[in-house]
């Protein structure tokens, strides 16, 4: 990084102390944009980087809530407003027992740099609590969204901020949200939060949106090279909805998924991962994907080990930050893998992300691939205004242009600054560079 930059980062260590996995976001970004600095002098005059590194608002309040034995259980709830140039914030809850302040705006600081890639009119925030669904009734779920929503109402609207889900947040716990948000409000507000359910003003393909944005971006990425997913050997990590819908998209578009994750391991299946089965043990009985291998004779379940040491040619992260190390990166590149697609957030450690470049594979940061969510967020955002319905072809078709558009944004942006393929550069040069426009515009705020 130039030395004005680093100053910048090292300040935002002081400032945010504890918080390594912002530090690494943040860090990734300031490595990037030092051709767009030297080009710009004005975002150094106006303090763009200062200011885009410092959240607009940040809120931490309590969270009482009864389980179901009648003990008063207490979370913490969060919510970073992070950048709002570009339009209202916009970006996922998290509820997961991880989730601290650092995550927090890791994740937000994230997203105003994937919603500015996205060209839609919406700035970056995210929020969440430490409190676990994992285990909890439907009544518990219930109350903890309710409570949670009785202190995050007066902070969110639809032409504020508007949460979505995340980890932990599916359907129903965006259900419960909005539900007590128009208890409370009296309003039916249906745009001040995505990923509902389309009997009340959800997007069709919201559910598909992040797994098949990110293997839509797969696509293009080999077909910049001259190739596609035809007959392409893919490891998934993770067995969540962004995995299943991305293993579901590969196998639409002629690739075989042959792995996938969870916590304590991963299943080999060398025909191919039976999807059906994959979405009965995880989203009807919630099982441990080893159970897999119950139905399926022929198939390996590994556990205590990582399924990136599995072949491939094409390697979609789609569980959680920093899971492929250096250990892992170096085994995907002897592998064979010719790319790594992020579908999650930040999946890829510096350390891998080096490795991977010095071994020619190709290389898609989270915050370009995994839009996809986001996108179909802003397009239901923008049925609601208008009180619309898509059909599920007209949704699916506008997210592949969208991610289409995207890679073509990453590919010219680096091109631009004389970085050719390095869609690291092209995603940060690009987003940052609209947020700071944007900034300068809006003057001193």
């Amino acid at each position: 990084m130039p030395e004005t930059v680093e100053t910048v980062f090292a300040n935002v260590v002081n400032r945010n102390p504890g918080e390594p996995e912002f530090h690494q976001a943040v860090r990734e970004v300031l490595e990037s944009i030092g051709p767009a600095m030297a080009r710009h002098p004005e975002y150094a005059n106006a303090r763009i980087i200062e200011r885009i590194c410092e959240p607009e608002r940040q809120i931490i309040f309590r969270v009482p809530w009864e389980d179901d034995k009648g003990r008063v259980r207490v979370n913490r709830g969060f919510r970073v407003e992070f950048n709002s140039a570009l339009g209202p914030f916009k970006g996922g809850l998290r509820f997961h027992p991880s989730v601290y302040l650092g995550i927090v705006k890791f994740l937000g600081f994230e997203q105003i740099f994937k919603n500015a890639l996205t060209g839609l009119p919406i700035g970056g925030g995210k929020g969440g609590s430490d409190f676990d669904p994992k285990g909890r009734s439907d009544r518990e779920v219930m109350r903890f969204c309710q409570s949670f929503m009785t202190e995050l109402y007066r902070h969110i609207g639809a032409e504020t901020d508007v949460p979505a889900g995340d980890i932990g947040v599916g359907g129903r716990e965006i259900g419960y949200l909005f539900g007590q948000y128009k208890r409370i409000t009296n309003r039916y507000e249906s745009g001040v939060l995505t990923g509902k359910g389309v009997a009340y003003g959800g997007a069709q393909v919201r559910r598909e949106a992040t797994g098949y944005g990110a293997v839509f971006f797969a696509e293009e990425l080999l077909k910049q090279c001259g190739d596609s997913l035809e007959g392409k050997r893919v490891v998934v990590s993770g067995s969540g909805n962004v995995a299943i819908y991305a293993i579901e998209k590969v196998h639409q578009l002629g690739g075989r998924v042959v792995a996938c994750s969870d916590s304590d391991g991963y299943v080999l299946d060398e025909a191919g991962i039976d999807l059906e089965l994959l979405r009965e043990l995880k989203e009807e009985r919630r099982v441990r994907l080893d159970n897999y291998v119950k139905h399926v004779p022929h198939a390996v379940a590994v556990s205590g080990r990582t399924v990136w040491e599995v072949p491939c040619d094409l390697a979609l992260p789609c569980a959680t930050q920093n899971e492929i190390g250096g250990a892992e990166a170096a085994a995907l590149a002897a592998g064979g893998c010719v790319a790594v697609v992020e579908g999650a957030n930040m999946p890829t450690t510096p350390e891998a992300v080096r490795i991977l470049a010095g071994a020619g594979v190709k290389f898609a940061p989270g915050k370009a691939a995994n839009a996809g969510g986001v996108a179909v967020s802003a397009m239901e955002m923008a049925q609601n205004a208008s009180r619309d319905s898509w059909t599920f072809s007209q949704s699916e078709k506008r997210l592949w242009e969208t991610m289409r558009d995207i890679h073509a944004r990453c590919w010219a942006t680096a091109e631009e600054y004389g970085l050719p393929g390095d869609y690291v550069a092209g995603a940060n040069i690009n987003g940052f560079r609209r947020v700071a426009e944007a900034m300068l515009e809006h003057g001193l705020v």
